[in-house]
């Protein structure tokens, strides 16, 4: 199993033929993270080894089959990062995907492959999964559209699990009219007409930007925003710290990776890269009366959550601390990169609220997004105020 260059985007496989349907996709061009089984075709999830143990899948993940039917034509899987556990997009197993909107800085993870084709142009739509930010951080990174969507809107049947309670499926597109398009063949009305017109903003989490640089961009997004939804209000910080929140995600994150795949990894040497592997050792020291005690505290924060929000709140966001780190990096200072950006996706995370990042920013040459956060259900009611405030920064 090998890549295609020039992006590292695509795997080299035999695509089967898939006939699509005829409806508002129709014309477009799907490229599917490898953890969605695709009929006739092995599910990889980034790991070489599981590769060679997968028999063809003999159906597809029903949400892609979703998208086949309406008309876009599969084109091939994309690159994830191994077991779709990490953030940056660089596999230990593959050349990493290269980041079109700036190329010397990585793509993010773990739907790499999925973001880079559709930055670059090899399809237009990308599916992807995001668990602890697995949508958000790319699309942040390479300019394009990204929403992680409600917990279990979407269907994730014949998708490997990462860790099941917080596990949603997600899209790419570089178009926001596209995006919307995407949406009302997955995800149907929603179950109210939610306003979005109560912004809202946590002061500690534009504290985790990187610097000035970041901080002056941040605050012209965010004057795009409120000329359409007003100023934001200051909103009281949850019973729970961030730094309690960042290990509430962590340890159930965690917990219920090494339940899933912990197994498979000590049947024998897996070869697994070393981040990845050490988030799985982390998750195998997790005991259970843990993992209650991080659920309880979850329960408690989605109340909080669910009550400062209500109906009508939306609350205004970093996507991440930056632009996307060098290719380069070091390890140490990718990890700390890592450690904001967990920070900043906790809350979608452990809410289960869906989360969208809009392409609106450019730091240090690179593109850099601003997200918004709606209560949930309102994945459409946030995908439409995404396409208002995109359009009319365009025509600006």
């Amino acid at each position: 199993m090998k890549t295609i260059p020039p992006l590292n985007a695509l795997l080299d496989l035999p695509v089967p033929g898939i006939s699509p349907g005829d409806g508002p996709l129709t014309g477009e061009t799907l490229a599917v993270k490898d953890i969605f089984d695709v009929a006739g075709m092995p599910t990889g999830c980034g790991n070489p080894q599981k590769y060679g143990e997968s028999p063809p899948a003999t159906t597809t993940a029903p949400a892609v089959q979703n998208l086949i039917d309406a008309g876009a034509r599969f084109v091939g899987k994309t690159q994830t990062d191994e077991l779709a556990f990490s953030m940056m997009g660089q596999n230990t197993h593959f050349p990493h995907p290269v980041n079109p909107r700036a190329p010397d800085r990585v793509t993010g993870g773990s739907s790499s492959g999925s973001v880079a084709a559709v930055a670059g142009g090899l399809a237009s739509i990308g599916v992807g999964s995001d668990t602890g930010g697995s949508i958000r951080a790319p699309a942040s990174f390479c300019g394009v559209v990204g929403l992680r969507t409600t917990h279990g809107r979407i269907s994730l049947a014949g998708t490997m699990p990462l860790a099941h309670s917080l596990d949603t499926f997600g899209w790419f597109a570089r178009d926001i009219t596209l995006y919307e398009k995407v949406g009302g063949v997955l995800l149907g009305p929603d179950r109210q007409d939610f306003k979005l017109n109560r912004p809202l903003f946590i002061p500690l989490l534009e504290h985790l930007l990187l610097g000035e640089a970041e901080d002056t961009e941040y605050r012209r997004m965010y004057a795009i925003l409120a000329a359409h939804l007003g100023h934001a209000r200051s909103a009281r910080q949850a019973t729970a710290s961030m730094d309690d929140l960042y290990l509430c995600l962590r340890q159930i994150q965690g917990f219920e990776a090494w339940a899933a795949h912990g197994e498979w990894i000590s049947q024998k040497e897996r070869n697994l890269g070393p981040a990845v592997r050490e988030r799985f050792e982390y998750g195998s020291t997790i005991d259970d009366d843990t993992y209650r005690l991080q659920t309880r505290r979850r329960d408690l924060f989605r109340n909080e959550f669910t009550d400062l929000l209500r109906d009508d709140g939306i609350l205004v966001l970093p996507t991440v601390p930056g632009a996307a780190p060098l290719v380069d990096t070091s390890f140490d200072d990718s990890q700390a990169y890592r450690e904001r950006c967990v920070r900043l996706f906790c809350l979608s995370g452990l809410s289960g609220f869906p989360q969208i990042t809009l392409p609106l920013g450019k730091v240090h040459g690179a593109p850099f997004g601003i997200s918004l956060i709606g209560p949930e259900g309102s994945d459409r009611a946030l995908i439409r105020l995404g396409k208002t405030i995109l359009q009319a920064a365009d025509a600006t």
